[in-house]
Parts: C-alpha cells; sequence; structure tokens
C-alpha cells in the first residue's frame, strides 16, 4: 500500500502547484501554529522553521505518511514583508518594493514515513519596476494583494510589474516544485 501524501497547508495555490506536477495531496491538513517572528530573526530563518513546525505540528496525526509544509516569507533587506491584511499595509509593500530587488525565501519541510525530516531553503530573488502612484493605486483596486506575503501576488496583475527574476517562479507563487520534487523523491516517494 502507497503511503499518502498530507499537505500541511491552507493555500489553496500550493494545492494547485502540486497538482501542476501531478500530485495530488491525499489530505489537507492545515497547522494550527503561532507564524509570529523570533526577536531578530531572519526571514530566511523564519520561512525554514515556520516550515518544519508545521510538519510536526501536523505529522502526530499521520503516522507513516508524508507530511509536507511549506512557507514562503518575503525580505526587502533584512526587513520581513507580511502577509497584507490591509490596503494602507499593501499600498507600503508595493512602495518599498517599487524599482527595488527582494528575496521570497521558501521554507520547505518533508516528514517520511520514519519520521525522518528532509528541509529545503528556497531563495528567488526579485525586481519590481519602479511602480507610479496610479499603478499602485490600480493594483490596490485589484484586490490581489489581500493576504499575499509583500502585498503581491506574481501569478496575477503584478506579473507586468516584475523586470527581473532569478531562482522558481514557482517559489514566489507559493512552493518550489523542483525543491519538493527532489525532497519527496529524496524520501522514497513516488511521483
Amino acid at each position: 500500500m502507497k503511503n499518502r501524501l498530507i499537505l500541511a497547508s491552507s493555500s489553496p495555490r500550493r494545492v494547485e502547484l502540486l497538482q501542476q506536477i501531478g500530485l495530488e495531496p491525499d489530505e489537507v491538513c492545515p497547522a494550527d501554529i503561532d507564524e509570529s517572528p523570533l526577536k531578530a530573526e531572519h526571514p530566511k530563518d523564519l520561512a525554514l522553521r515556520l516550515a518544519c513546525e508545521k510538519a510536526r505540528a501536523v505529522a502526530a496525526g499521520f503516522q507513516g505518511d508524508y507530511i509536507l509544509a511549506a512557507d514562503t516569507t518575503v525580505a526587502c533587506g533584512r526587513r520581513l514583508l507580511d502577509k497584507a491584511e490591509d490596503e494602507h499595509y499593501a499600498r507600503k509593500c508595493l512602495q518599498m518594493l517599487s524599482g527595488r530587488a527582494h528575496h521570497v525565501y521558501g521554507g520547505i519541510a518533508l516528514i517520511a514515513p520514519d519520521g525522518g525530516m528532509r528541509t529545503r531553503l528556497v531563495d528567488t530573488r526579485v525586481k519590481m519596476k519602479r511602480l507610479s502612484a496610479a499603478e499602485i493605486d490600480g493594483y490596490i483596486q485589484s484586490g490581489q494583494w489581500d493576504g499575499k506575503a509583500g502585498g503581491y501576488a506574481i501569478q496575477g496583475v503584478a506579473a507586468r510589474y516584475i523586470s527581473f527574476l532569478s531562482g522558481s517562479y514557482s517559489n514566489v507563487v507559493g512552493l518550489s516544485l523542483y525543491d519538493t520534487a527532489r525532497l519527496l523523491e529524496g524520501a522514497g516517494y513516488t511521483l
């Protein structure tokens, strides 16, 4: 009998990304953890720590299965740009990212049926063109910033503002498919 794949995430984007490479999670079980950064924690360390904590939180209920968890953070320098929950914060993020490069860090954690954990930290560098006030206003009106780290979703309207990307595009959407596939294969999961 094949071991099941449990996705420890509430993100519909992660499910869609996995489906893109032919993977259908057997169950989606969001982890209920405190996602607050630790004092002076770098955004890349936060992404990996949260992915590991999510995997551990869900693993207790799924012994003998593959538990896949991920977390994405956006950083402008060392400054963490949280998920935008209101228009004011989304606007602030876009103003900060305008004309600058930033990093999108993806932490991925996989707990195998034997209980061993494998992890990856993916770093994608993204540059946004200098945005006019009208472009920022238009993007805010689109609503596509809602709940998105850094106040934008690359797979939507914001794609027209991205002048440069180095690394994994799917990482910016929410999960590096290349790295996820390698982790699963390395842990013995049949893709």
